[in-house]
Protein backbone atom coordinates (compact mmCIF):
# COMPACT_ATOMS: atom_id res chain seq x y z
CA UNK A 1 0.00 0.00 0.00
CA UNK A 2 1.21 3.38 -0.87
CA UNK A 3 2.70 5.65 2.18
CA UNK A 4 -0.14 8.40 2.58
CA UNK A 5 0.47 12.34 0.67
CA UNK A 6 3.43 13.47 2.41
CA UNK A 7 3.00 17.29 3.50
CA UNK A 8 5.72 18.15 0.61
CA UNK A 9 4.50 16.17 -1.78
CA UNK A 10 0.85 17.41 -1.48
CA UNK A 11 2.28 21.07 -1.55
CA UNK A 12 4.40 20.41 -4.69
CA UNK A 13 0.73 18.72 -6.46
CA UNK A 14 -1.29 21.33 -5.18
CA UNK A 15 0.77 24.55 -6.02
CA UNK A 16 0.83 23.24 -9.54
CA UNK A 17 -2.09 21.43 -9.46
CA UNK A 18 -4.79 24.40 -9.54
CA UNK A 19 -5.41 24.63 -13.61
CA UNK A 20 -5.09 20.73 -14.02
CA UNK A 21 -8.17 20.31 -12.10
CA UNK A 22 -10.15 23.08 -12.80
CA UNK A 23 -10.04 22.08 -16.88
CA UNK A 24 -10.16 18.13 -15.74
CA UNK A 25 -14.18 19.86 -14.11
CA UNK A 26 -14.42 21.69 -17.48
CA UNK A 27 -13.57 18.58 -19.63
CA UNK A 28 -15.92 16.47 -17.11
CA UNK A 29 -18.79 18.38 -18.16
CA UNK A 30 -18.12 18.22 -21.73
CA UNK A 31 -17.88 14.07 -21.82
CA UNK A 32 -14.13 13.97 -22.49
CA UNK A 33 -12.78 13.50 -18.84
CA UNK A 34 -14.16 11.58 -15.49
CA UNK A 35 -15.04 8.04 -14.80
CA UNK A 36 -17.05 5.99 -17.45
CA UNK A 37 -20.63 6.87 -18.04
CA UNK A 38 -21.49 3.07 -17.64
CA UNK A 39 -20.43 3.82 -13.83
CA UNK A 40 -23.03 6.47 -13.78
CA UNK A 41 -21.51 8.87 -11.34
CA UNK A 42 -20.58 11.77 -14.06
CA UNK A 43 -23.39 14.59 -14.72
CA UNK A 44 -22.37 14.53 -18.74
CA UNK A 45 -25.44 14.80 -20.74
CA UNK A 46 -26.13 11.21 -22.38
CA UNK A 47 -27.25 10.72 -25.93
CA UNK A 48 -31.06 8.37 -25.02
CA UNK A 49 -31.47 4.61 -26.00
CA UNK A 50 -34.59 5.49 -27.65
CA UNK A 51 -36.38 8.54 -29.42
CA UNK A 52 -37.14 10.77 -26.66
CA UNK A 53 -40.64 12.50 -26.62
CA UNK A 54 -40.53 14.33 -23.21
CA UNK A 55 -36.68 16.10 -21.71
CA UNK A 56 -38.33 16.94 -18.20
CA UNK A 57 -40.36 15.48 -15.68
CA UNK A 58 -42.57 17.36 -13.11
CA UNK A 59 -43.85 14.65 -10.45
CA UNK A 60 -47.07 16.99 -8.24
CA UNK A 61 -46.67 14.10 -5.57
CA UNK A 62 -50.18 14.07 -3.55
CA UNK A 63 -48.67 12.77 -1.01
CA UNK A 64 -51.40 10.81 1.46
CA UNK A 65 -53.67 9.68 -1.27
CA UNK A 66 -56.67 11.37 -3.02
CA UNK A 67 -60.02 10.18 -3.43
CA UNK A 68 -60.69 9.21 -6.71
CA UNK A 69 -64.23 9.05 -6.47
CA UNK A 70 -64.27 12.57 -5.41
CA UNK A 71 -62.13 13.85 -8.16
CA UNK A 72 -61.13 11.92 -11.60
CA UNK A 73 -63.43 8.92 -11.00
CA UNK A 74 -67.26 9.31 -11.36
CA UNK A 75 -69.20 6.62 -9.62
CA UNK A 76 -73.00 7.46 -10.39
CA UNK A 77 -73.81 4.19 -8.72
CA UNK A 78 -72.14 5.71 -5.22
CA UNK A 79 -75.09 8.27 -5.29
CA UNK A 80 -77.45 5.77 -5.95
CA UNK A 81 -77.03 3.53 -3.32
CA UNK A 82 -75.83 5.84 -0.76
CA UNK A 83 -75.50 4.88 2.92
CA UNK A 84 -75.96 0.88 1.92
CA UNK A 85 -73.59 -1.23 2.80
CA UNK A 86 -71.16 -2.40 0.02
CA UNK A 87 -72.55 -5.62 -1.80
CA UNK A 88 -69.34 -6.90 -2.36
CA UNK A 89 -66.22 -8.12 -0.25
CA UNK A 90 -64.54 -5.38 1.28
CA UNK A 91 -60.80 -6.35 2.14
CA UNK A 92 -58.94 -5.22 5.12
CA UNK A 93 -58.20 -1.58 5.65
CA UNK A 94 -55.83 0.60 7.69
CA UNK A 95 -57.77 1.33 10.45
CA UNK A 96 -61.26 -0.82 9.69
CA UNK A 97 -64.19 1.50 10.99
CA UNK A 98 -65.94 0.93 7.60
CA UNK A 99 -69.36 2.41 7.06
CA UNK A 100 -71.68 2.44 4.29
CA UNK A 101 -71.32 3.31 0.86
CA UNK A 102 -70.32 6.97 0.39
CA UNK A 103 -70.98 9.15 -2.55
CA UNK A 104 -69.11 11.74 -4.15
CA UNK A 105 -69.04 15.07 -2.24
CA UNK A 106 -68.36 16.75 -5.37
CA UNK A 107 -70.03 17.05 -8.95
CA UNK A 108 -68.78 15.13 -11.85
CA UNK A 109 -69.11 17.06 -15.39
CA UNK A 110 -67.73 16.92 -18.76
CA UNK A 111 -65.03 18.80 -19.88
CA UNK A 112 -63.51 20.03 -22.46
CA UNK A 113 -64.20 19.28 -26.69
CA UNK A 114 -62.63 15.74 -25.46
CA UNK A 115 -65.65 15.27 -22.36
CA UNK A 116 -63.35 14.05 -19.75
CA UNK A 117 -64.83 13.90 -16.60
CA UNK A 118 -63.55 15.77 -13.65
CA UNK A 119 -65.17 16.65 -10.34
CA UNK A 120 -66.27 20.28 -9.22
CA UNK A 121 -62.64 19.69 -6.65
CA UNK A 122 -60.47 20.78 -9.29
CA UNK A 123 -62.15 23.24 -11.62
CA UNK A 124 -59.26 25.10 -12.64
CA UNK A 125 -57.33 21.55 -13.91
CA UNK A 126 -60.66 21.42 -15.41
CA UNK A 127 -60.12 23.77 -18.11
CA UNK A 128 -57.08 21.53 -19.30
CA UNK A 129 -59.21 18.15 -19.22
CA UNK A 130 -58.08 18.41 -23.27
CA UNK A 131 -54.34 18.25 -22.28
CA UNK A 132 -54.87 15.17 -19.23
CA UNK A 133 -54.58 11.61 -19.92
CA UNK A 134 -56.09 9.75 -16.75
CA UNK A 135 -55.35 6.42 -15.75
CA UNK A 136 -58.50 5.18 -13.63
CA UNK A 137 -56.61 1.87 -13.07
CA UNK A 138 -53.56 2.19 -11.58
CA UNK A 139 -52.83 0.26 -8.51
CA UNK A 140 -50.23 -0.04 -5.79
CA UNK A 141 -49.33 -2.90 -3.55
CA UNK A 142 -49.37 -1.28 -0.39
CA UNK A 143 -52.01 0.22 2.09
CA UNK A 144 -49.59 2.28 4.59
CA UNK A 145 -48.01 5.37 3.86
CA UNK A 146 -44.29 4.74 3.64
CA UNK A 147 -44.49 1.74 2.26
CA UNK A 148 -46.46 3.59 -0.53
CA UNK A 149 -44.48 6.74 -0.64
CA UNK A 150 -41.42 4.49 -1.14
CA UNK A 151 -43.01 2.20 -3.55
CA UNK A 152 -44.37 5.08 -5.79
CA UNK A 153 -41.32 6.77 -5.59
CA UNK A 154 -38.54 3.80 -6.21
CA UNK A 155 -40.68 0.69 -7.12
CA UNK A 156 -39.84 -0.85 -3.61
CA UNK A 157 -41.29 -0.65 -0.39
CA UNK A 158 -38.48 0.54 1.99
CA UNK A 159 -35.44 2.75 2.30
CA UNK A 160 -32.20 2.10 0.12
CA UNK A 161 -33.14 2.14 -3.51
CA UNK A 162 -33.22 4.89 -5.88
CA UNK A 163 -35.89 7.18 -6.80
CA UNK A 164 -36.88 7.77 -10.06
CA UNK A 165 -35.83 10.98 -9.92
CA UNK A 166 -32.28 9.78 -9.42
CA UNK A 167 -32.70 6.92 -12.15
CA UNK A 168 -33.55 9.99 -14.62
CA UNK A 169 -30.58 11.21 -13.29
CA UNK A 170 -28.09 8.54 -13.93
CA UNK A 171 -29.21 7.53 -17.31
CA UNK A 172 -29.56 10.59 -18.81
CA UNK A 173 -27.43 13.68 -16.94
CA UNK A 174 -28.34 17.31 -17.30
CA UNK A 175 -28.52 19.79 -19.42
CA UNK A 176 -27.83 22.36 -16.99
CA UNK A 177 -23.97 23.41 -15.50
CA UNK A 178 -25.25 24.95 -12.83
CA UNK A 179 -27.80 23.02 -11.43
CA UNK A 180 -28.62 19.55 -10.27
CA UNK A 181 -30.37 17.35 -12.59
CA UNK A 182 -33.07 16.23 -9.66
CA UNK A 183 -34.41 18.44 -7.42
CA UNK A 184 -37.47 18.58 -4.74
CA UNK A 185 -39.44 21.81 -4.46
CA UNK A 186 -41.41 22.56 -0.95
CA UNK A 187 -42.14 25.31 1.31
CA UNK A 188 -41.43 25.77 5.12
CA UNK A 189 -44.74 24.32 5.71
CA UNK A 190 -44.49 21.41 3.92
CA UNK A 191 -43.58 18.25 5.54
CA UNK A 192 -41.91 15.62 3.92
CA UNK A 193 -43.61 12.54 3.34
CA UNK A 194 -43.82 9.32 5.52
CA UNK A 195 -40.24 7.43 4.81
CA UNK A 196 -38.32 10.80 4.58
CA UNK A 197 -35.72 11.84 2.52
CA UNK A 198 -35.06 8.75 1.65
CA UNK A 199 -38.19 9.36 -0.76
CA UNK A 200 -36.17 11.41 -3.12
CA UNK A 201 -32.15 9.63 -2.62
CA UNK A 202 -30.05 7.82 -4.87
CA UNK A 203 -30.45 4.27 -2.77
CA UNK A 204 -26.53 2.67 -4.37
CA UNK A 205 -26.44 5.07 -7.31
CA UNK A 206 -23.35 7.61 -6.96
CA UNK A 207 -24.41 10.43 -4.30
CA UNK A 208 -24.17 13.14 -7.80
CA UNK A 209 -27.68 11.38 -8.59
CA UNK A 210 -30.13 12.19 -4.71
CA UNK A 211 -32.20 15.06 -5.41
CA UNK A 212 -31.06 18.80 -3.83
CA UNK A 213 -34.56 20.23 -2.30
CA UNK A 214 -35.10 23.57 -2.56
CA UNK A 215 -36.89 25.64 -0.15
CA UNK A 216 -39.19 27.85 -2.80
CA UNK A 217 -40.31 30.59 0.20
CA UNK A 218 -38.48 33.93 -0.27
CA UNK A 219 -35.44 34.02 1.79
CA UNK A 220 -32.67 31.43 1.67
CA UNK A 221 -33.97 28.49 -0.53
CA UNK A 222 -30.74 26.14 0.29
CA UNK A 223 -29.28 26.53 3.67
CA UNK A 224 -25.77 28.48 3.50
CA UNK A 225 -26.73 29.02 -0.35
CA UNK A 226 -24.95 32.31 -0.15
CA UNK A 227 -20.62 32.33 0.01
CA UNK A 228 -19.55 33.88 3.58
CA UNK A 229 -16.43 34.60 2.16
CA UNK A 230 -15.14 36.49 -1.43
CA UNK A 231 -16.03 33.96 -4.26
CA UNK A 232 -11.99 34.41 -5.15
CA UNK A 233 -10.80 32.80 -1.71
CA UNK A 234 -13.49 29.99 -1.85
CA UNK A 235 -13.04 29.12 -5.56
CA UNK A 236 -8.82 28.56 -4.23
CA UNK A 237 -10.21 26.84 -1.05
CA UNK A 238 -11.95 24.49 -3.28
CA UNK A 239 -9.16 24.14 -5.67
CA UNK A 240 -7.31 22.94 -2.88
CA UNK A 241 -9.39 20.60 -1.56
CA UNK A 242 -9.91 19.07 -5.47
CA UNK A 243 -6.97 18.16 -6.03
CA UNK A 244 -5.98 16.37 -2.33
CA UNK A 245 -9.50 14.37 -3.75
CA UNK A 246 -8.31 13.70 -7.48
CA UNK A 247 -5.25 11.84 -5.55
CA UNK A 248 -6.80 10.18 -3.70
CA UNK A 249 -9.08 9.08 -6.17
CA UNK A 250 -5.55 8.13 -8.32
CA UNK A 251 -4.53 6.16 -5.87
CA UNK A 252 -7.66 4.54 -5.49
CA UNK A 253 -7.49 3.54 -8.81
CA UNK A 254 -10.63 5.05 -9.41
CA UNK A 255 -13.99 4.69 -7.50
CA UNK A 256 -17.65 6.05 -8.55
CA UNK A 257 -18.66 7.25 -5.27
CA UNK A 258 -15.53 9.25 -4.53
CA UNK A 259 -15.50 10.99 -8.11
CA UNK A 260 -19.45 12.13 -7.10
CA UNK A 261 -18.71 13.54 -3.61
CA UNK A 262 -16.35 15.52 -6.14
CA UNK A 263 -18.90 15.84 -8.88
CA UNK A 264 -20.98 17.24 -5.70
CA UNK A 265 -18.84 19.87 -4.35
CA UNK A 266 -18.36 21.53 -7.79
CA UNK A 267 -21.95 21.55 -8.61
CA UNK A 268 -22.43 23.50 -4.57
CA UNK A 269 -20.07 26.00 -6.10
CA UNK A 270 -22.17 26.77 -9.28
CA UNK A 271 -25.28 26.61 -7.56
CA UNK A 272 -24.20 29.49 -4.90
CA UNK A 273 -25.16 32.02 -8.08
CA UNK A 274 -27.63 30.19 -10.34
CA UNK A 275 -29.78 29.25 -7.13
CA UNK A 276 -30.80 32.68 -5.90
CA UNK A 277 -31.54 33.86 -9.48
CA UNK A 278 -33.81 31.13 -9.94
CA UNK A 279 -35.53 31.69 -7.09
CA UNK A 280 -35.81 35.87 -7.38
CA UNK A 281 -39.03 35.96 -8.94
CA UNK A 282 -38.50 40.03 -9.58
CA UNK A 283 -38.55 39.61 -13.35
CA UNK A 284 -41.92 37.23 -13.36
CA UNK A 285 -45.05 39.48 -14.46
CA UNK A 286 -47.84 40.74 -12.20
CA UNK A 287 -49.94 38.40 -14.52
CA UNK A 288 -48.22 35.55 -14.59
CA UNK A 289 -48.16 35.32 -10.31
CA UNK A 290 -51.87 36.06 -10.47
CA UNK A 291 -52.46 33.33 -12.88
CA UNK A 292 -50.06 30.87 -10.95
CA UNK A 293 -52.38 32.11 -7.71
CA UNK A 294 -49.27 33.37 -5.76
CA UNK A 295 -51.82 36.54 -4.76
CA UNK A 296 -54.09 34.37 -3.08
CA UNK A 297 -55.29 34.73 0.12
CA UNK A 298 -54.69 31.49 1.48
CA UNK A 299 -50.84 31.64 2.37
CA UNK A 300 -50.44 27.34 1.34
CA UNK A 301 -52.07 28.37 -2.00
CA UNK A 302 -50.17 31.23 -2.23
CA UNK A 303 -46.21 28.56 -1.14
CA UNK A 304 -47.32 25.96 -3.50
CA UNK A 305 -48.03 28.54 -6.36
CA UNK A 306 -44.27 29.45 -6.35
CA UNK A 307 -43.33 26.23 -6.50
CA UNK A 308 -45.21 25.30 -9.66
CA UNK A 309 -43.68 28.52 -10.80
CA UNK A 310 -39.85 27.44 -9.67
CA UNK A 311 -40.84 24.15 -11.57
CA UNK A 312 -41.33 25.81 -14.79
CA UNK A 313 -38.50 27.86 -14.30
CA UNK A 314 -36.20 24.89 -13.72
CA UNK A 315 -37.28 23.04 -16.73
CA UNK A 316 -36.32 26.32 -18.43
CA UNK A 317 -33.03 25.94 -17.04
CA UNK A 318 -32.70 22.05 -18.19
CA UNK A 319 -33.32 20.28 -14.87
CA UNK A 320 -34.12 17.03 -15.33
CA UNK A 321 -36.54 15.30 -12.84
CA UNK A 322 -38.78 17.80 -10.31
CA UNK A 323 -40.93 17.01 -7.71
CA UNK A 324 -43.37 19.58 -6.40
CA UNK A 325 -44.52 18.62 -2.54
CA UNK A 326 -48.22 20.10 -1.35
CA UNK A 327 -48.75 21.75 2.40
CA UNK A 328 -50.75 20.29 4.93
CA UNK A 329 -54.15 21.83 6.84
CA UNK A 330 -54.64 20.61 10.60
CA UNK A 331 -57.71 19.68 10.06
CA UNK A 332 -59.45 15.86 8.94
CA UNK A 333 -56.17 13.65 9.25
CA UNK A 334 -54.06 15.44 7.56
CA UNK A 335 -50.99 15.85 8.86
CA UNK A 336 -47.46 17.62 7.42
CA UNK A 337 -46.49 14.52 6.26
CA UNK A 338 -49.46 13.26 4.30
CA UNK A 339 -51.40 16.02 3.72
CA UNK A 340 -54.37 14.73 1.76
CA UNK A 341 -54.83 11.88 4.13
CA UNK A 342 -58.31 12.40 5.23
CA UNK A 343 -59.72 9.83 7.73
CA UNK A 344 -62.73 12.43 8.75
CA UNK A 345 -63.80 15.13 7.75
CA UNK A 346 -63.41 14.05 3.89
CA UNK A 347 -65.42 17.26 2.62
CA UNK A 348 -63.54 20.24 4.05
CA UNK A 349 -60.00 18.37 4.29
CA UNK A 350 -59.70 17.79 -0.04
CA UNK A 351 -61.93 21.09 -0.26
CA UNK A 352 -58.96 23.07 1.31
CA UNK A 353 -56.06 20.87 -0.26
CA UNK A 354 -57.92 20.89 -4.07
CA UNK A 355 -57.95 24.78 -3.79
CA UNK A 356 -54.37 24.67 -2.76
CA UNK A 357 -53.01 23.07 -5.84
CA UNK A 358 -55.71 23.04 -8.23
CA UNK A 359 -55.11 26.51 -9.80
CA UNK A 360 -51.27 26.21 -9.49
CA UNK A 361 -50.94 23.06 -11.35
CA UNK A 362 -53.67 24.73 -13.76
CA UNK A 363 -51.72 27.66 -14.61
CA UNK A 364 -48.08 25.26 -14.89
CA UNK A 365 -49.76 23.33 -17.39
CA UNK A 366 -51.09 26.26 -19.28
CA UNK A 367 -47.90 28.06 -18.68
CA UNK A 368 -45.36 25.37 -20.35
CA UNK A 369 -47.90 24.86 -23.35
CA UNK A 370 -47.94 28.97 -23.38
CA UNK A 371 -44.02 28.62 -24.02
CA UNK A 372 -43.89 25.89 -26.16
CA UNK A 373 -42.88 23.68 -23.39
CA UNK A 374 -45.93 21.06 -22.48
CA UNK A 375 -44.86 19.04 -25.42
CA UNK A 376 -41.34 18.72 -24.12
CA UNK A 377 -42.42 18.25 -20.33
CA UNK A 378 -43.98 15.44 -18.96
CA UNK A 379 -46.05 16.44 -16.04
CA UNK A 380 -47.45 13.57 -13.49
CA UNK A 381 -50.05 13.89 -10.76
CA UNK A 382 -50.16 11.47 -8.02
CA UNK A 383 -50.34 9.84 -4.89
CA UNK A 384 -48.93 6.58 -3.42
CA UNK A 385 -53.24 5.31 -3.26
CA UNK A 386 -56.10 6.19 -3.37
CA UNK A 387 -59.45 6.34 -1.05
CA UNK A 388 -62.42 4.08 -0.11
CA UNK A 389 -65.81 4.44 -1.66
CA UNK A 390 -67.79 3.48 1.37
CA UNK A 391 -66.76 5.93 4.92
CA UNK A 392 -64.55 5.62 7.51
CA UNK A 393 -66.73 6.17 10.26
CA UNK A 394 -69.02 9.19 9.20
CA UNK A 395 -67.70 11.34 6.96
CA UNK A 396 -63.77 10.36 6.00
CA UNK A 397 -62.34 7.58 3.67
CA UNK A 398 -59.88 5.08 4.62
CA UNK A 399 -56.70 3.80 2.34
CA UNK A 400 -57.46 2.18 -1.12
CA UNK A 401 -54.75 0.96 -3.07
CA UNK A 402 -56.84 -1.68 -4.97
CA UNK A 403 -57.97 0.97 -7.62
CA UNK A 404 -57.29 4.79 -8.20
CA UNK A 405 -56.68 7.74 -10.49
CA UNK A 406 -53.54 9.32 -11.17
CA UNK A 407 -52.75 11.71 -14.56
CA UNK A 408 -50.40 12.86 -16.78
CA UNK A 409 -49.66 15.74 -19.58
CA UNK A 410 -47.56 16.85 -22.64
CA UNK A 411 -44.27 14.76 -22.72
CA UNK A 412 -45.67 12.63 -25.53
CA UNK A 413 -48.98 11.20 -24.02
CA UNK A 414 -52.42 11.62 -24.81
CA UNK A 415 -54.43 14.42 -24.04
CA UNK A 416 -58.25 14.47 -23.48
CA UNK A 417 -57.68 10.62 -23.13
CA UNK A 418 -58.65 8.23 -19.97
CA UNK A 419 -57.20 4.96 -19.61
CA UNK A 420 -58.69 1.62 -17.72
CA UNK A 421 -61.84 2.05 -15.31
CA UNK A 422 -62.43 0.80 -11.47
CA UNK A 423 -65.71 -1.30 -10.81
CA UNK A 424 -68.99 0.29 -10.72
CA UNK A 425 -68.09 1.63 -6.73
CA UNK A 426 -64.72 2.88 -7.47
CA UNK A 427 -63.07 -0.34 -5.38
CA UNK A 428 -60.86 -2.10 -7.81
CA UNK A 429 -59.37 -1.67 -11.02
CA UNK A 430 -61.02 -4.49 -13.22
CA UNK A 431 -59.88 -3.06 -16.77
CA UNK A 432 -56.62 -1.37 -18.37
CA UNK A 433 -55.18 -2.51 -14.56
CA UNK A 434 -51.82 -0.72 -14.23
CA UNK A 435 -49.17 -0.52 -11.65
CA UNK A 436 -46.52 1.26 -10.39
CA UNK A 437 -43.99 -0.09 -12.02
CA UNK A 438 -46.00 0.32 -15.40
CA UNK A 439 -46.07 3.74 -14.70
CA UNK A 440 -42.58 4.19 -14.06
CA UNK A 441 -41.57 2.03 -17.62
CA UNK A 442 -43.85 4.39 -19.63
CA UNK A 443 -42.24 7.37 -18.34
CA UNK A 444 -38.94 6.14 -18.25
CA UNK A 445 -40.04 4.96 -22.50
CA UNK A 446 -41.20 8.90 -22.90
CA UNK A 447 -37.63 10.27 -21.72
CA UNK A 448 -35.98 7.87 -24.37
CA UNK A 449 -35.00 5.21 -22.14
CA UNK A 450 -35.60 1.12 -22.02
CA UNK A 451 -36.51 0.71 -18.80
CA UNK A 452 -35.39 -3.33 -18.96
CA UNK A 453 -32.05 -2.13 -19.53
CA UNK A 454 -31.57 1.04 -17.41
CA UNK A 455 -29.74 -1.03 -14.88
CA UNK A 456 -26.70 -0.88 -12.10
CA UNK A 457 -25.18 -3.61 -10.81
CA UNK A 458 -25.65 -3.47 -7.08
CA UNK A 459 -25.14 -6.62 -4.08
CA UNK A 460 -24.03 -9.08 -7.28
CA UNK A 461 -27.69 -8.21 -9.23
CA UNK A 462 -28.73 -5.82 -11.75
CA UNK A 463 -31.14 -3.31 -10.43
CA UNK A 464 -33.56 -1.21 -11.92
CA UNK A 465 -36.88 1.21 -11.12
CA UNK A 466 -39.00 -1.61 -12.45
CA UNK A 467 -37.42 -4.33 -9.98
CA UNK A 468 -38.22 -7.61 -12.61
CA UNK A 469 -41.38 -6.41 -13.69
CA UNK A 470 -43.73 -3.22 -15.47
CA UNK A 471 -45.21 -2.86 -19.14
CA UNK A 472 -45.12 0.35 -20.79
CA UNK A 473 -48.63 1.49 -21.13
CA UNK A 474 -48.92 1.95 -25.11
CA UNK A 475 -52.28 3.08 -25.59
CA UNK A 476 -51.57 6.46 -23.39
CA UNK A 477 -48.69 7.21 -25.82
CA UNK A 478 -49.63 10.26 -28.54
Amino acid sequence: MKPPLSRRRMLQQCSAGFGSVALAALLAREGRAGISPAIGATRTLRVPALAPKARSVIFCYMSGGVSHVDSFDPKPRLLKEAGQPMPVPVKRTQFNNNGTIMPSQWEFRPRGSSGLEISELFPHTAGMADDLCVVRSMTSKFNEHAQGNFFMHTGFPFLGYPSAGAWASYGLGTESDELPSYVVLRSGGSGVPHGGVGLFGNGFLPAVHQASVITADEGEPVRDIRPREAAGAQRRRLDFVGGLDREFLREMGGDAHIEAAIQNYEMAWRMQSAVPGLCDLAGESTITKRLYGMEDTDPKTAAYARQCLLARRLVERGVRFIEVTSLAYNLGGGNGANPWDHHGQVKEGHGKMGHQVDQPIAALLADLKARGLLDSTLVIWAGEFGRTPFSQGSNGRDHNPYGFSIWLAGGGVKGGHVHGATDDYGYQAVDGVASVYDLWATVLQLLGLDHSALTFRHGGRDLRLTDVHGNVMKEILA
